[in-house]
């Protein structure tokens, strides 16, 4: 019920947000096709903006709740069904982005709470508050112009190479989308994985605290037995919330990411669609994202509930 009224909060936000903004769609259609006022004036009723802005609200509203999120005022084609046939590549850039973000800010962040204090630690940290501080667009940048147009290790942009993709068989197809997805997984990944690195060593510094680590050391069990086994297992606990709130930074990161790399998803949908005022979209793409969010954070809720038995209500 509380994501219900999440999306429907947002919704109603992005809907009156974009009607109060100055100019409109035809405004901006304008703009490039240079259209007659009679033109623009009859592409206004066409779009219904010349009804009162609460009719359009509820006419909206209305129409959401039966599936249907409007027609979009630049692409030939329903908003639903472009937002599916980009939401794809958004998805696996941001799950790919998730699996690097984890496992490498996990390690780091083990290997600091396990170290604290040390030369490692302080080297980590470092190294970790400097790559968060770095805008992931610039991080982009500069991994295009060494691995690609330096190195010419990856491809420079796009999802797959179209020239060759029809004649491809299965496993080449999933080997040149990998091919392509790494670049811009990495960037997105270890700007995340800055972040759960500091998350992960301040839970593995409380973990280390607790009298079940010095039971384990009175009962002369090494320290690496230690601190992976037993302290590391506790500190995973609070990642499982992280996931919840992860997965939203990665969709927003993904939009500049998407740009740099020229990957096809959601992210130059949205660029063009802002570009456009294209209302409908805008806001569908609102809807479905913060839909997304609200089912991560609930399966972050459920995960730590079956991980942790301390918050198991009894029926």
């Amino acid at each position: 019920m509380q994501g219900a009224i999440i999306v429907f909060a947002v919704t109603t936000f992005t809907f009156l947000l974009l009607q109060f903004a100055p100019g409109d769609p035809v405004d901006a259609l304008g703009a490039s096709a240079s259209l007659s006022p009679e033109v623009a004036e009859q592409q206004r009723i066409n779009f219904g903006l010349d009804r009162p802005i609460g009719i359009r609200y509820m006419r909206y509203i209305s129409n959401v709740v039966r599936g249907d999120l409007g027609y979009s005022y630049t692409w030939p084609l329903p908003v639903l069904t472009a937002i599916k046939q980009r939401i794809p590549a958004t998805v696996l850039l941001a799950l790919a982005a998730l699996i690097i973000d984890f496992a490498i800010g996990i390690l780091v962040g083990a290997i600091q709470g396990a170290r604290r204090g040390s030369r490692t630690d302080d080297t980590l940290s470092i190294l970790s508050i400097a790559l968060f501080s770095v805008p992931v667009f610039w991080l982009g940048l500069m991994a295009l112009l060494v691995f690609s147009l330096g190195l010419g290790w990856f491809p420079q942009g796009g999802m797959r190479t179209s020239w060759a993709y029809e004649q491809m068989g299965f496993f080449a197809t999933s080997w040149d989308i990998a091919w392509h997805l790494f670049l811009p997984a990495l960037t997105l990944g270890l700007v995340g994985a800055a972040s759960t690195a500091r998350f992960q060593r301040a839970a593995m510094i409380d973990a280390v605290s607790h009298d079940y680590v010095k039971a384990a050391r009175a009962k002369g069990l090494s320290e690496r037995t230690i601190m992976f086994r037993h302290a590391l297992r506790n500190a995973l606990l609070p990642a499982i919330t992280l996931f919840g709130i992860s997965f939203p930074v990665l969709l927003s990161g993904a939009v500049l990411v998407e740009q740099v790399f020229s990957w096809p998803g959601l992210g130059a949908l949205a660029v063009d669609a802002f570009s456009n005022r294209d209302y409908p979209l805008v806001t569908g793409m609102a809807i479905v994202v913060s839909a997304m969010v609200v089912v991560g954070n609930l399966i972050a809720d459920l995960l730590y509930r079956v991980v942790d038995p301390r918050i198991r209500v009894d029926a």
